[in-house]
This record gives structure tokens, C-alpha cells and sequence, in this order.
């Protein structure tokens, strides 16, 4: 698949600039970079350049938002309790 290059550079944006015109984070901007989501350049480790095109494109069509509500805990502290006083019943059950 060839790609045609365009006759005019494409505008490019920092991730900052990104992140305040999306309201998408940093980090989020990166991944989405990583898994070829968005276009752009990477300089270095850490420094990229989104191509405004692609953000634009990438906003335009409609994702899945994420989970509703707080996030669920683990174990609760009564099921601890519970753990702990099933362990204390096996332990005197073999002592007899």
C-alpha cells in the first residue's frame, strides 16, 4: 500500500497542545500513538508530534466510553474475616 505524500506538510501539533484541544491525557495521547491510532512523528524516547489531521479524524468517530461508577474493590474486609475464622476452624478440627 503506497501512501501519497501531500503537496503541503501536514500541520503538526506537540502532545500538549493535543491534550488541551482533545481533553484527552498525555499518556493517552502516547498509547493511542503507539498503537497506530493517531499518525505522527517521535523524536527521541519521549517527544512526539501529533499530525492535526489525524487527531481531527480520530475525534471524529464515535469510541466507547470508559467504565461508570468507582472502580470495584477487592475483597472486603468481612470476607478477610470470614477467610481467617474458616482457617482457625480447619486448624483446631486437626488438633482433636
Amino acid at each position: 500500500m503506497e501512501v501519497e505524500k501531500p503537496d503541503t506538510p501536514r500541520r503538526e501539533l506537540s502532545t500538549q497542545e493535543a491534550s488541551q484541544i482533545s481533553g484527552l491525557s498525555l499518556n493517552h495521547l502516547a498509547y493511542l500513538l503507539r498503537q497506530g491510532k493517531l499518525e505522527g512523528r517521535r523524536f527521541g524516547q519521549r517527544m512526539w508530534m501529533i499530525y492535526a489531521d489525524s487527531l481531527e479524524r480520530y475525534l471524529a468517530t464515535p469510541h466507547k466510553s470508559g467504565p461508570k461508577g468507582p472502580r470495584k474493590e477487592g475483597p472486603s474486609k468481612d470476607s478477610d474475616v470470614m477467610l481467617s475464622k474458616k482457617a482457625d476452624q480447619n486448624g483446631s478440627n486437626e488438633s482433636v
